[in-house]
């Protein structure tokens, strides 16, 4: 397993998308119901949505306090956060729901501040330098 001494940057990144992925599915999932109506996406759509954030919230802000993170958890959450805004772009262009002007607004939000950090924990893993390369030893069989 590759570990590194991540930035400083891509420490705050990954705490920052914790943070607001952790918030953010709170809230939707705790308000899936009253929005519903001012969004036209369905409640369990985004209840569902909003559980996801918290569980991938709780793994960021683990991969960022981590004191040797490995480079495949930051490339995971890299990935989560790309797969996410490519979802969002599919909920939108497949027609499978049909959400009003705030939900179409509020659907494209997601996609970019998840395609953002995407970008910015890329770049913090890219000054971040090597550091290890860790091997777990083999038991001994006598």
């Amino acid at each position: 397993m590759t570990t590194f001494e991540p930035s400083r940057f891509l420490r705050r990144v990954l705490l920052a998308d914790a943070v607001l992925a952790g918030a953010a599915g709170v809230l939707m999932a705790a308000l899936a119901a009253p929005l519903q109506p001012w969004l036209m996406l369905p409640a369990t759509l985004l209840l569902a949505a909003g559980l996801g954030f918290v569980a991938f919230a709780v793994f960021a802000a683990l991969v960022a306090r981590s004191r040797a993170p490995s480079r495949a958890a930051v490339w995971a959450v890299i990935l989560i956060n790309a797969m996410g805004a490519i979802e969002c772009a599919a909920l939108l262009m497949t027609r499978m729901v049909t959400p009003s002007t705030l939900g179409v607004a509020f659907v494209l939000a997601l996609m970019l501040v998840m395609a953002v950090f995407a970008v910015l924990e890329y770049a913090g893993l890219r000054q971040s330098p090597r550091t290890t390369d860790v091997r777990m030893p083999i038991a001994d069989r006598s």
